[in-house]
């Protein structure tokens, strides 16, 4: 199980955390220090579309109009923080967040505290 997000995340701590608890030992693939590679941001769009550019960030915000208007690998691909948080991928199939519905899908309840 690969949790892909930032380790300063509060959301990938807690799903990593959740997880492991559960006896699901979920490594953390920082994104800062190992980018996706063109591939990956390729089969995560395919998986999750625009919704894997979390636009309510402050890495968005922070962004130009002409950076925005960028296509989303090249984004995802410049700024790592810009990918909603986490990816979680167990056995090929991705998941994204950290919500009630991923909880459950992947404890088989929510997370205590999420």
């Amino acid at each position: 199980m690969i949790v892909y997000g930032l380790k300063t995340c509060d959301s990938c701590r807690k799903a990593r955390a959740a997880l492991t608890a559960a006896g699901h030992p979920a490594e953390l693939r920082d994104l800062r220090e190992t980018p996706l590679s063109p591939a990956e941001i390729a089969r995560f769009l395919a998986a999750f579309g625009n919704t894997l550019v979390n636009h309510r960030s402050t890495t968005w915000r922070a962004l130009p109009e002409a950076e925005r208007a960028k296509d989303p690998t090249a984004l995802l691909a410049a700024h790592p923080a810009l990918m909603k948080r986490p990816v979680i991928e167990v056995d090929g199939r991705l998941h994204l967040g950290w919500d009630r519905a991923v909880q459950e899908e992947l404890l088989g309840k929510a997370a205590p505290g999420a």
